[in-house]
């Protein structure tokens, strides 16, 4: 049965009024997933020996030390924190690890982590895009470092590209990263002639309007190249801001696109005998968030 990891401090991390990245997404999510069947469990905190995979001592210092007693900072331009905003990224982090952790044991085939913020924004030193820290690299790295994997993916079809997943794994030989997105779109990365260092980075940037035929295309590329690479696990970036009625981009996607480029991703990590993780990113208008969150987990527990 698909795992299923929150938490409660989701809610607790607070962001300006009218912010896209709020405590609502959280209830949509989890109204969404409601009687759905999957075993429920809380997501832990991160250890700082997990958070070190990809951040610097100094750069959890100054996060913390940014936090305030009341109210709310501003990390970044458009990256918010009131006093709980560490505590739910750690969170959302030791869900992502957690669950490769049961994956990798056999405890399930596949698992879900319904947290916010998202992380696959973040990179080594910065907080951005909403992301405080980089919770898919992370599990990655833990993976590759704390199982003794050779070969993870991280496939990202979240609208914005996932510029720090894409910087914490880019000298990595053994992580696999692939993704498509909206250019131009923040961040302004993902351009296709980007590969990485051991040309194991796939990036199939998509114009604006792009909808599903073209998106489906796109992720049979990708899962052709992925099946080619045999990942021992598949880790995703779930992003559902490329749904048609998402305020922040301009995606034509639908639930249905999300629920075939999940069976694609699923069908082909069984190919090559590997769990998933899927971890939630973006996804701003909150009833295409929860539908498209349905239809992603739905399948997920089909195939489990």
């Amino acid at each position: 049965m698909t795992l299923l990891y929150t938490h409660a401090s989701a809610f607790d991390h607070v962001t300006p009024a009218g912010h896209p990245e709020q405590i609502a997404r959280m209830k949509a999510v989890l109204d969404a997933l409601d009687g759905v069947p999957v075993t429920r469990l809380t997501a832990p905190a991160a250890t700082d020996g997990d958070l070190l995979r990809c951040h610097p001592q100094a750069y959890l210092d100054r996060i913390r030390a940014a936090l305030p007693d009341e109210g709310i900072t501003m990390l970044d331009g458009d990256t918010y924190s009131s006093h709980g905003g560490f505590a739910a990224a750690s969170h959302a982090v030791g869900g992502v690890c957690a669950a490769v952790d049961a994956v990798l044991a056999g405890r399930a085939p596949n698992a879900f982590v319904a947290m916010r913020p998202p992380g696959h924004h973040a990179e080594r030193e910065t907080p951005m895009g909403f992301c405080i820290l980089g919770s898919v690299a992370i599990a990655a790295k833990r993976a590759l470092d704390h199982h003794g994997l050779d070969r993870v993916a991280v496939l990202d079809f979240d609208v914005h590209h996932g510029n720090g997943t894409q910087d914490l794994l880019w000298d990595d030989k053994r992580a696999f990263f692939a993704s498509t997105q909206q250019m131009p779109l923040f961040p302004g990365t993902g351009k296709a002639s980007e590969t990485g260092a051991f040309g194991q980075v796939t990036n199939l940037p998509l114009a604006p309007q792009t909808g599903g035929v073209e998106a489906r295309a796109a992720w049979q590329a990708i899962c052709a190249r992925l099946e080619n690479w045999r990942p021992q696990l598949v880790i995703v970036s779930a992003g559902f801001d490329s749904h048609r009625a998402d305020p922040l981009a301009s995606l034509a996607w639908d639930e249905s696109d999300f629920t075939a480029i999940t069976r694609m991703i699923c069908d082909t990590a069984a190919a090559c005998s590997a769990p998933v993780v899927s971890a939630l990113e973006g996804g701003y208008d909150l009833d295409a968030l929860g539908r498209s969150v349905r239809a992603h987990v739905d399948v997920l527990t089909e195939v489990a």
